[in-house]
């Protein structure tokens, strides 16, 4: 079967999905897919209710901001790869004993490119008892305007993702505070479909969830050079040993799953997250967002690994 795969947009953070490409994972499971990137990054599960698109790569966010919006959409999330949070804070000057307490006082960047990752920080926050309302935000700018201004000295510390901090620490202008992948479990990335999609196509959605797998066996098993040279052709303004060190810090981190089955502690985190924020007002269960039967089944079926 051919499948229109939407792309939300291009990070670094989502190299599995470009590994699972390069290494011509659907095409060893019989499907045809054919990448189309996301008109905006909120618009991305848009096209798989116009029917532009089959499936997706986003954030289970979405589907829950989609679902609370319209509750008979018909969304869910069927095969997670990215089970943790993928952003930093990076400060102007070391800390190595860094706590959020320490937030207090300074002037922070934050992304406002996505809203997922202020999200999550508002709720770290909330946990350690400081109010977000209390925290001095720099106006909001990109992620690559914030690293200039962390190298000016402009602000004290900017919330970025890969290849942003890596790079800043490299040339000495930037030295991770925070690594929000540390917390634990925060569902970050899956594969999103329509469930009408998913009831009418249960073998494509299990031979693509299977392909996943297959592809997280191989990224586990390779290190941070040998993915960015895999994937290098993605990423061509990144040098290739900076991509290279990018995968090894996200891979000890724990960034990216071992397999395709959604940490229900992760959801629903997100979930209270969303909720403490203000971006969702349903309390949803975790089965109302992610359909993990198929993930389920390939971990039973344990295919091999992408040669």
């Amino acid at each position: 079967m051919a499948v229109t795969l939407i792309e939300n947009f291009r990070a670094v953070f989502y190299i599995p999905y470009y590994a699972s490409l390069a290494l011509g994972a659907y095409r060893a499971e019989g499907v045809d897919v054919v990448v189309r990137m996301s008109t905006a990054a909120d618009q991305t599960l848009q096209a798989l209710l116009s029917g532009e698109g089959d499936v997706s790569w986003g954030g289970p966010l979405r589907v829950m901001i989609a679902l609370d919006r319209e509750p008979g959409a018909g969304l869910a999330a069927f095969c997670e790869v990215v089970g943790r949070d993928p952003f930093f804070l990076v400060g102007h000057t070391p800390k190595p004993s860094f706590r959020l307490a320490d937030l207090q006082g300074a002037t922070l960047a934050t992304t406002s490119e996505v809203p997922t990752p202020w999200l999550c920080l508002q709720h770290d926050l909330r946990g350690a008892g400081i109010d977000p309302a209390a925290i001095r935000r720099a106006p909001a700018r990109t992620m690559a305007e914030n690293a200039d201004a962390l190298r000016a000295g402009e602000v004290d510390a900017i919330q970025v993702f890969q290849p942003y901090a890596r790079q800043l620490v490299d040339e000495g202008a930037g030295h991770v505070w925070y690594a929000a992948a540390a917390r634990g479990p925060a569902a970050y990335t899956t594969f999103n479909a329509t469930r009408r999609f998913i009831e009418q196509h249960p073998d494509t959605v299990l031979r693509m969830t299977r392909a996943m797998y297959r592809t997280q066996k191989w990224v586990t098993a390779h290190d941070g050079i040998e993915l960015a040279r895999l994937v290098a052709g993605y990423f061509p303004g990144i040098p290739l040993a900076t991509l290279g060190a990018c995968c090894d810090d996200y891979k000890a981190l724990g960034l990216w799953n071992r397999d395709p089955v959604m940490q229900r502690a992760g959801l629903l985190w997100l979930r209270d997250a969303a909720l403490a924020g203000g971006l969702i007002r349903t309390r949803f269960a975790f089965e109302d967002c992610a359909d993990m039967r198929f993930a389920e089944q390939v971990m039973k079926e344990d295919p091999p690994a992408l040669a």
